[in-house]
This record gives C-alpha cells, structure tokens and sequence, in this order.
C-alpha cells in the first residue's frame, strides 16, 4: 500500500416487532443456515474502443464516488533482476504527469475531503480514490492523464525508491514475523511461478535499476486495454459516459501485445520443510501453505466455507483447539490466498510461550487430517455460510466495497459478477463438498511448512538451508516497445488544469434518537435501511482511568473476560451462538470506560442481544479462564515490546503521563497482569457495568421503537449494584512530570521507532476543535507538514503524522513516524522544528481549508457503515460529549480560522513541554542525538519496565 489496502434476492428475515407486547422473534436455530442471501451488485458496464473496460455502479444514497483504476499487471510481471517494478509503479503514479505537477492526486483528493491509495499484488496494481461526488469529474482526468503521460524522471524515481526501501524496513525487517509472511512464505510456496518473489522486491534490486527500465515497464503494461475503470457512488450516468468519453477514449492503444505469464505451477507431491532463525522473534512460529486452484475455481466456494470452519471466530477449529482449549498457541489462523493461478491455503499459529514450533506444526496437520477423514458438522457449515453472507453484506456497505468486488472480479476472475456468484454458490456448499476439497487440496504430501524460531535458538553445530528463491523459477522477460516516449511536463503555460468541481452534495447525517429505561439504560437508535445490518454496542463508563495503582491491566483483562463465560454460557457456547447468527461478539477497555460490540443481520438482532444482555449481566470470571486469558495477553504484549514502533507508542504514553491514571499502560505489563486476582477483575467489572451508567447503541436496519423493545426485553431487568465509576471522586491527579528524551536500546532493530508527545487537552475543551485542525496541518493525512518534509521531501519514511487523543481527562498528543537507524535524529529534529513553526505563524488560508476539508472527509465516510456510526457515538459518550455533537462536527470544524490554530498550536503543541522517545539500534543514531539532547536517557530494551513511571 502507498500508506500506512439473474437476481439473488431471496429476502431478508422479517423485521423485529414494532409495537410494545408483541411477541419476540423465534429463536436462531444453531446449525440452521439462513435462508436469505446478498442482493447482487448493480452496475453497468462497456468497453471502449481502445480496450479499456468501464463499469458504473450508481447509488444517489451517498454524497462520494470511488473511482478505482486496476491494471492487470502484478508482482509476477517484475522483470528478471527487478523485483518491486509492479510495486515502484504504485509509488511513481502518485508523481508528475505531463499536466500534474507531483503529489498533485492528493491535492484532487485528499485536499478536497477525499482520500487515494493503491495496493500492489501478485496479479495487479490498483488506485483508488473516494472523493465528494462534485468531484469525480476531475479525477477521471487526472486517472486519464496518469495511465497516458506519466513522467518518469530521475528525482522522483531516486526518492520514491528511498521511500519503498523504508517501507520494506518497515513491514519486513522491524516487525515480529515480517519476513515469515512476505519473504519466506512466498519462496517456499512456489517452485517455478513467479509468484515466489516477494512483491515489495529487494533493496539491492531496487537499487540496482535504472530509469530507462522503470519507463520500459510502464509502456509495456499501463494501457487502457490492460486496465479496468470502476465509478460507484453518486452521478449522473449520461454525464458519467461523456466524461470517460473525453478523456479515457482517446487515450492510444498500443499495437504490441502484452506480455502475459503462462507458467504454471505443478503440483507439489512431496512435502517440502524448513527452518530458519530470525532476530526479533519474540515466540516460535509455524506456516504450512497448501496450493489451491485459481479463483475462479469451482471449489472456490467450498474452499471459502472450509477456511471460514477453520478460523472464523473464536468457535472456529484453530482458535477452539490450538488457542483456546489447548493454549498451545498465542494466535492461530488460515487465510486463502486466491489468484489468477495457482494460489494458497495458509495455516499459520504463533505459539504460546514454552511451546515448540514441532508441537504447532503437528497440531496444524491434526486439524487438517480432521477435515480430510471426517466430514464437517451441520452446526459448522451453516455457521461458515452465515459467516460468509454477514461479510459479504458488510462489503456493500459502501461505494468503495462494492469498486473494489466488481474490479476484483474482474482482474482475478475474468468475471464482474464472481463476488455475486461466489456468495451464492457458497450457499449450496455441502458437507460432502467440505470434505472433497480438503481431501483434494490438505495432504500432508501437499505442503510447504516454515518453522520460524528466535534467533538464539540457531543450534551452533548444525546449519540450516536456507529459503531462497528456487533456480527453477521462471521470471518474466520484458520485451518493450520498440518506441518508448519519454513523457516531460508541459511548459508553464500549455498545461490542462484539472477541470472545476460541480456543485457540493450535502451528506445526510445520521439522526440519533434517546430513550431512557426505568433502570437508567440510555438506548440510542440510528437508523439505517440501506442493508439488512444492525450494529450493537454497550457502552459503559469506567476503564483502565479507575484502576488501582499497581492492577494494570484489570479493566482490559475484565472486559475481555466478559465474553468468556456467564452464569448460563461457556466461552464456546458464547462464540458458537453469535457466530452461528453470522455475526461476532468481542468486548474490551479503554482508558474511559468499556464496551461490547456486535454486528448482525437485522433478523437476527433479538437473538443476539439474548446473548449481548448475559454478556453484560452475567459473567463469571472462572479462574480457568482468567488464567488463559492472562497467559494470552502476556504473549500478546511480549510480541508488542520486540516491535519498534509498539514499544516507543507505549513507552511514551507513560513517560508523558507518569503517575497520572492514563499513565498505567492500558492492557497492563507482563508483571502487573501477573499480579491481578480474582477479585481484581470482579472489582473492575463492578466499577463500569452499571445500568445507570451505560449506553446502548443500535446502528442500522432496526427503528426507534424496535429499539425499545429489544433494550426493555433484554436488559430491562438489569439493575445497579455497587458504587458506580461515574459518581466515584476519583483522587486528584499528580502534576505532569517533566519532559524526558529516552532512547531505548534494541539492538539490530530493523528500524527505529520515534514518537514526539505530551500532554494535551480534554475532549470537552473549547480548544478541541481548533487543535484538531492544527493536527491536521501538522500530521493528519499525506498532505500533512510533517508528511511531506519527512517522506516527500526526504524519503526518510514511509510515511509520518501525529494523532491528538482528547479524553474524558487530559488526552495525548504524539508525533510519529519509522525510519531507518541512521536518521533517528533527524527526524526527531524535523518533528520538533514543525511542531515549533506552527504556533509562529497563521496557517495560509488555502492549506486551512484543505486540512477541515481532510476532517470533514473523513467524517463522512466514516458514517457510512453502522459500525462507524456506533464508533463514533461510542466515543462521544465515554468523553462526556452530548450526543448532538454528531450534527455538529462539520460546522465546528470548518469555523476554526488561522488565528485559533496558531493560538492553540503555540500552547499545545510546543515540542518544549514534549518528551522523546526513539526505540532502535542506538549505536546508530545516539550520538547525533546526543548533540541535540544531552540529557537523553538510554535503557537496553530488555530492561524496559513500564510498570513504573521512571520505567526502570
């Protein structure tokens, strides 16, 4: 990513009783699959006469349009000696065009309330854009005049590819397991495709290549009969065809064809296993990739359901066996890597401490032996199926989602209709289907498995082979056209401006609507009927803020556990009975309170919140699962502390903080976690789950008075025990302790992690709006100072910002970014310089606007789905935010003026009152930091104790 990726209509299950006494919905049957599916995407489509295939999807509910662009050209196509070309490309697309100066897509986009990014995968390279829809016009030009005139020139090559070699540090070599997934899993799986390579290339590679390459790859595959144009959203389909029209038609189609990879991978009959050793590997690890056919499979379906049975959920196999019942692994999971040809079954666990990579690899081939030589349950298939419909339905939720299945279809496919078909066909699927697949797909002979360890364990007196690309692989050959156009801008003066946005679609803002019960619950109802969705959530107040010195972690763990087992429910019986519904339940902790959320059909909403209220009103804390939960969030919080960037967000907060409620890191430490009793969860649950302090939000396809008649039903009956934690008088807070500089000390580090922070404001502060908008400046999007001075301008990142977290008490402010060990400290000098010059000096007015309109944007498209909307309504009531601030957001935002953001960013973001931390190979960077910081503090990674506020 370039940042931070025949109608099917059945009907859905009859709405919930809308009057008071009505009787309640039946009851879902665990095993019963329902029996409605997913209404089939609605578009048009023509090809024009150039080659480029169009395809418009309309829907005037929405005030934005997608505009996505997809080449069929991927990873496999990277010449021989330049791997990453497919990969670059996504990167020199967002540069000059012969009528757009560089960056100029996010003043389209971006500037305007809008957002870009593209992807890169093995089989194609896509851009897509969400943008107000009085725009779409001028993205299609700039779309036009990128596939027909990009500028391929040496400084912009040059720091791209600084910026992928950051981003390659990044994903790959600073995170726990980054070379499992992008580099070894790839090699191993293949022997002759060119799939094997990993996408994002290598430096050397990278390095190595030249300009005229770079504009050799371009001319041989980005051309309109190698594209698919995709528009969803809100437009007028006449005007929509006359633009594509003016500026896509004309656009030449080149005579030479177009290179295409033909090879196909044979199937592997002997069980290839490896072994390698990596630094920063916090916890054993173990992958087996098994092949499966492309996409386009028939078995595809079976395939979906089959991957759904084993990881969907907390009632799937891997998660019941290996996580759950066992505690053999930390985290386990399978995903299907499906494409054009041979593609993957991934299964994958991360073990638990003290647990072999030997002992996950055997319990993977159980699972698998399980699903050859015994037929599945009608339990687990009907969950999968409803599983799979909730996913697909939550896919169309919006413009984007629906681009991205009909472009996907298409490249992968060769069929715009194959997300309608797949889910479709997935309703047929059989027990007997099930069990055919896995036969034809899960042998043991069949399999590619990686055993991943810490470096430390590496045997001194035996070597490993290594996983390397196989010789037998066989790469593209790049034959370009004989003419290659360099392509320069156009002089000042004959360039062709974007063309002038439409009139403005204003968005329709969601209408919450309060009750209260006798019991002090506050219901809150938004409706949406677009699809057959309800988002459920139960907010409570409290969190980790209320726990007690020295119990970090309590409010985090309890809530977890919450879902863990009642008076009436296993853990199991919990996870089967929503999951069974096609939806997923989860609970958790914030600083100020907690939740538990839940997404459903519609139909289904009566029976979920049978299972939401005993959630809520019930739970046990059986010390079994306290201490299952308790060992999982240590392994969990282990692998956190060996990520640079993780650990430097974490040592942050409590050197800001110190001894101050929000200072005690949320998810507790390894040692506090240990601490915590019984009573010590039961405690935290009784501080926050009280009726008269609790919110429940229900988002979607459900009215006002159905609403009622769930919360009345289900939690009416629930009543306050206890103090509660919204009248506790909570202790005065200590004073802020001063700023610090801490270098913490990972040696080898693949990246150094570098955060600049201190203290903010509350979320009900007059200033939030103001400083909100001075963030944005600062680091809120590509186009952001910080940005742009740390990625564009130097390459020194794949990308840098800073977030402002305004809380129910005092929030934090951080500045952020990763980069490679050499320039820490020049970084944290270019942070502080830009956080400093914002408070000097007026924000021009034009670079204000485009910063609200990135808040507004994003805003809007966040209120597209319901669980959106339940975030953000969440949010407001655990800050102590009326609820009515939803309506008013945008104006707030778009009143802030120069003068309040230099005000405010003079007095809350001067890097004076920050600390700094940078987490990394020190011996790198620590004495240019030094010269700037004399007082900086160095302690060694392994000594890092964030139980105290000194950390030592």
């Amino acid at each position: 990513m370039r940042l931070f990726r025949a109608a099917l209509l059945l009907g859905v299950a009859a709405a919930l009783p809308a009057l008071a006494g009505a009787q309640a919905a039946p009851p879902h049957v665990a095993g019963d699959a329902r029996t409605e599916s997913v209404k089939p995407i609605d578009f048009t489509t023509r090809t024009l006469a150039n080659g480029l295939r169009v395809y418009a999807i309309r829907d005037t509910t929405t005030p934005n349009v997608s505009v996505q662009v997809w080449y069929d050209v991927g990873s496999k196509d990277d010449p021989k000696g330049r791997s990453g070309f497919a990969h670059m490309f996504e990167h020199l697309m967002f540069k000059a065009t012969r009528n757009l100066v560089p960056e100029q897509m996010d003043r389209l986009t971006e500037d305007v309330g809008g957002y870009n990014n593209a992807s890169t995968a093995d089989d194609y390279t896509n851009y897509f854009e969400v943008v107000p829809a009085n725009h779409l016009q001028r993205l299609l030009f700039a779309e036009a005049d990128r596939m027909a005139a990009l500028v391929v020139e040496p400084k912009s090559f040059a720091s791209e590819r600084d910026v992928v070699k950051e981003e390659l540090r990044q994903r790959t070599l600073a995170q726990p397991y980054g070379k499992l997934f992008s580099i070894y899993y790839p090699k191993l799986a293949y022997s002759v495709h060119p799939y094997a390579r990993p996408g994002i290339g290598s430096l050397e590679e990278l390095e190595s290549a030249g300009i005229d390459d770079v504009r050799a790859f371009h001319a041989t595959y980005y051309r309109p009969d190698n594209a698919v144009l995709v528009v969803s959203g809100n437009f007028d389909p006449a005007q929509l065809d006359r633009w594509v029209d003016d500026y896509f038609a004309g656009i030449k189609r080149p005579a030479n064809p177009i290179p295409r990879v033909t090879v196909q991978e044979p199937e592997r009959t002997q069980a290839v296993t490896r072994t390698v050793y990596e630094p920063n590997t916090p916890l054993p690890a173990v992958l087996i990739s098994y092949h499966i056919p492309p996409e386009r499979s028939a078995d595809t379906p079976a395939l979906m359901v089959l991957n759904a049975i084993l990881s969907a959920g907390e009632s799937s196999r891997l998660y019941a066996d290996l996580v759950y019942r066992d505690q053999l692994a930390q985290s386990a999971s399978t995903f299907l890597d499906t494409k054009q040809a041979t593609g993957n079954l991934v299964a994958y666990a991360m073990l638990a401490s003290g647990k072999t990579a030997l002992e996950g690899e055997t319990a993977l081939r159980r699972e698998m032996a399980r699903l050859r030589d015994t037929p599945v349950t009608a339990v687990e298939l009907a969950e999968a199926k409803n599983e799979l419909l909730t996913s697909a339905l939550k896919q169309r939720e919006t413009a984007e989602g629906k681009a991205s299945l009909i472009a996907n279809g298409v490249i992968i496919d060769g069929d715009p209709h194959a997300a309608d078909r797949q889910i479709a066909a997935v309703q047929a699927v059989t027990i007997a289907d099930v069990q055919r697949v896995a036969r034809a797909y899960l042998k043991d002979q069949q399999s590619a498995t990686i055993r991943y360890l810490p470096d430390s364990a590496r045997p001194a007196d035996r070597r490993e082979p290594p996983i390397t690309l196989a010789p037998t692989v066989r790469m593209a050959a790049l034959t370009p056209p004989a003419d290659i156009p360099v392509v320069t801008p156009a002089p000042e003066g004959q360039r062709i401006l974007p063309p002038a946005p439409g009139p403005a679609i204003a968005p329709t803002l969601p209408r919450p609507v309060t009750v209260t019960l006798p019991n002090g619950l506050r219901v809150v109802t938004v409706e949406r009927h677009e699809l057959p969705l309800v988002t459920a959530s139960l907010v409570a107040l409290g969190g980790a803020a209320t726990d007690p010195a020295g119990k970090a972690g309590a409010s985090s763990l309890s809530a977890e556990l919450m879902t863990k087992g009642t008076t009436t429910r296993s853990a199991t019986q919990i996870a089967r009975a929503v999951e069974s519904l096609g939806g997923s339940i989860a609970s958790s902790a914030s600083n100020d309170g907690s939740s538990i959320d839940l997404t459903v059909p519609a139909g289904q909403a009566d029976t979920a919140m049978t299972i939401l209220a005993d959630v809520a009103m019930h739970p046990t804390f059986a010390q079994g699962e306290i201490d299952r939960a308790r060992a999982q969030s240590i392994d969990g919080l282990n692998v956190a502390m060996k990520d640079p960037a993780q650990l430097s967000a974490m040592v942050a907060n409590r050197v800001v903080y110190g001894a101050r409620a929000y200072g005690q890191p949320l998810s507790g430490t390894p040692d506090s976690l240990r601490k915590l009793t019984r009573a010590d969860l039961a405690a935290a649950y009784a501080r926050s789950w009280q009726p008269g302090q609790a919110t429940l939000l229900l988002v979607g396809d459900v009215t006002p008075a159905q609403a009622r008649i769930l919360a009345e039903r289900h939690l009416g009956g629930w009543r306050s025990t206890g103090a509660m934690a919204s009248s506790t008088t909570r202790s005065a807070e200590p004073a802020f302790p001063a700023p610090r500089v801490i270098v913490v000390d990972m040696p080898d580090a693949g990246q150094a992690g570098v955060v600049v922070a201190r203290p903010g404001i509350r979320r009900a502060d007059d200033r939030y709006y103001p400083l909100q908008v001075a963030n944005t400046v600062l680091g809120g999007g590509f186009s952001s100072r910080l940005n742009q001075e740390i990625r564009i301008k130097r390459g020194l990142a794949y990308g840098a910002g800073s977030s402002v977290l305004a809380a129910r008490d005092i929030g934090l402010i951080s500045a952020r970014t990763q980069t490679k060990n050499p320039s820490a400290a020049e970084v944290v000098d270019l942070i502080e310089a830009e956080m400093r010059k914002l408070g000097t000096a007026p924000v021009p007015a034009e670079e204000l606007a485009t910063r609200q309109a990135v808040l507004v944007g994003g805003f809007g498209r966040t209120i597209e789905t319901t669980d959106g909307v339940a975030d953000i309504l969440a949010s407001y009531t655990l800050q102590g935010v009326p609820l009515e601030e939803l309506g008013r957001y945008i104006p707030h935002v778009q009143a802030v003026d120069p003068m309040a953001v230099q005000r405010v960013a003079a007095s809350e973001l001067d890097p004076n009152a920050a600390s700094i931390v940078v987490v990394g190979d020190a011996r790198q960077f620590l004495p240019a930091l030094r010269q700037a910081h004399p007082q900086v503090e160095v302690i060694p990674a392994t000594q890092v104790h964030l139980d105290t506020p000194g950390l030592k």
